[in-house]
């Protein structure tokens, strides 16, 4: 098949690259998305060697579940051991021995085929498109934030970031917090977020400091951590779900001073992402640059590392 493999330097398209061979069901890989994780992983986040990609929707061709079968479906990444504490209190995302979808230990969705246990999979409706269903499992990540934090309509809430990651969060968390402000850097994507009526700034002014009671950082750099720490006021609230490859000590002395609360956010449940896009309550329509088959590969992650790329996908 053909694939796209990271041998922990470059990535290089492969023509003949092994079918998965295993006992869990095989999905045939209709769309992938290029997210900041695999361009992180590409700057040596989490030492990976492997087939990238983790957001994908794709079709069953095989699978010990024959209603799955020629089903259209989405995957959570994370595939636990089964045998641990975390794994036996429905906690696989937490398994010490798990490995996770083109980012540890298995490989990824930028190929024609990946393999995933059935109790991963998500069959789709057919009111949710291909490209929409790209955008599930960030969708998922985003609403992992109202799983961690009880969330207030009073409370004023501050996106630092205004990327892929940080509209889908934005489109989340609008639907209890009124108070919503995005700070960002790209006139293009702003715009976006200005006609949904959400407030944006480009740089934190002196009046912004300290007065956010909840602040989600999704930059994915780690000055997005420093302009958290600015926004955030005292006992607040700040989310963490950039994961970056940068080894830069940073200094949680404002953290502990403010006694700021720290919560780290990673993947979220798929279900209510699913919901959000088959009901409409979330729109990612406008959210894709463009489309790219595997071999233009170089082509594809150069557009989604510029700065005002929203959503590049790949198809198999």
């Amino acid at each position: 098949m053909k694939a796209l493999r990271f041998d922990g330097k470059e990535l290089n398209f492969v023509e003949n690259h092994p079918k998965p061979q295993s006992d869990e069901a095989l999905v045939r890989i209709t769309l992938a998305g290029i997210c900041g994780t695999d361009l992180e992983i590409l700057n040596g986040y989490m030492s990976y060697q492997g087939i990238l990609g983790h957001e994908f929707v794709g079709v069953v061709e095989q699978s010990k579940n024959k209603e799955l079968v020629g089903k259209r479906v989405v995957g959570e990444i994370n595939v636990g051991c089964q045998n641990c504490d975390s794994c036996l209190k429905g906690m696989e995302r937490h398994c010490p021995n798990r490995t996770v979808l083109g980012i540890l230990n298995r490989d990824g969705a930028f190929a024609e085929y990946l393999s995933l246990p059935e109790k991963n999979l998500h069959v789709l409706p057919d009111s949710i498109s291909d490209k929409q269903a790209v955008f599930i499992e960030p969708i998922a990540a985003a609403f992992e934030i109202t799983e961690q934090i009880s969330l207030n309509s009073d409370w004023k809430v501050a996106i630092v970031g205004d990327g892929r990651l940080a509209q889908l969060i934005l489109s989340v968390l609008r639907t209890v917090c009124l108070k919503i402000t995005c700070f960002g850097k790209h006139e293009n994507k702003l715009e976006r977020l200005q006609k949904m009526g959400i407030k944006t700034k480009i740089g934190i002014r002196t009046e912004d400091e300290h007065i956010f009671d909840l602040v989600v950082e999704a930059t994915g750099s780690t000055s997005g951590f420093f302009d958290s720490m600015r926004l955030v006021k005292p006992k607040g609230k700040v989310v963490l779900k950039s994961t970056i490859a940068s080894k830069e000590n940073i200094d949680l002395t404002p953290a502990v001073v403010n006694e700021v609360t720290l919560v780290g956010s990673r993947c979220g449940p798929f279900r209510p992402a699913i919901n959000a896009l088959a009901t409409g309550m979330i729109s990612v329509d406008a959210l894709i640059d463009s489309e790219f088959p595997l071999e233009e590969f170089q082509e594809a992650f150069n557009l989604a590392k510029e700065s005002n790329t929203l959503k590049v996908v790949l198809k198999p």
